[in-house]
């Protein structure tokens, strides 16, 4: 459910159908498992693919906020710097008011986030390539990077003709174990990028599941999969 303009008081919270959404999957979903420097936030973000109006691949991901002190999290230090204009914004009311979640949403931004850090991926019919574990590891990875570290990257707003020489490359992942409901998984990694770490491991022969994070949150967070409960 998206809205456009003023969000009317009684608009219902979008997250609520979201989650419904996710339990409504045919397919096994996994997000990082609860611990005190992470809060999942509500919702999911979704993709569909479809051929001949029948759904071939779909995928979920999910969003943490990150508390680099999570004893108290009203602590001021576990804010991000935001720009003056950017803080009225989140923090000023306007007229018309707002619904209580389209509050607490915008609270929430105040703080950093692992955006779109976990993604489970399913293929109803996998091309052995395009939806390899390692392609499917490196297309999250950039995605993140992309989305994520553009000034890191030094990449221009909107389209750009760059060269790609930032990109991660299947040629850089590496065998690894993975920590899936409390056991190791055989899995695959990319610990070579300056700015995220990721790691995937395949589900069944259907399912893929990644998670790409900055590196400065690795001290901070126990990289660790469960599944969706």
């Amino acid at each position: 459910m998206e809205y456009a303009g003023v969000v009317p008081m009684d608009a219902p919270d979008p997250r609520i159908e979201s989650e419904a959404r996710v339990r409504a999957l045919t397919y096994p979903v996994f997000e990082l498992r609860p611990q005190r420097s992470l809060s999942r936030i509500p919702g999911a973000g979704f993709m569909e693919a479809t051929q001949s109006a029948v759904v071939a691949e779909s995928s979920v991901s999910f969003n943490y906020t990150l508390w680099r002190h999570p004893d108290d999290h009203s602590d001021p230090r576990n804010e991000i710097e935001l720009d003056p204009a950017t803080r009225r914004a989140l923090e000023e009311e306007p007229p018309w008011g707002r619904p209580a979640w389209l509050i607490e949403q915008a609270r929430m931004l105040k703080y950093p986030m692992l955006w779109e850090a976990v993604r489970t991926s399913w293929q109803a019919s996998p091309d052995p390539e395009r939806h390899s574990l390692a392609q499917q590891l490196v297309d999250h990875t950039n995605h993140i990077l992309r989305n994520r570290f553009r000034e890191e990257l030094g990449l221009r707003d909107g389209p750009s003709e760059d060269d790609g020489g930032w990109e991660a490359k299947t040629s850089a992942v590496r065998d690894a174990s993975f920590a899936v409901d409390g056991q190791d998984r055989p899995a695959v990694q990319i610990d070579t990028d300056p700015f995220v770490y990721a790691v995937g491991f395949r589900v069944d022969e259907n399912v893929v599941c990644t998670a790409v994070v900055p590196r400065d949150s690795l001290p901070l967070i126990d990289l660790a999969l469960g599944a969706y409960d």
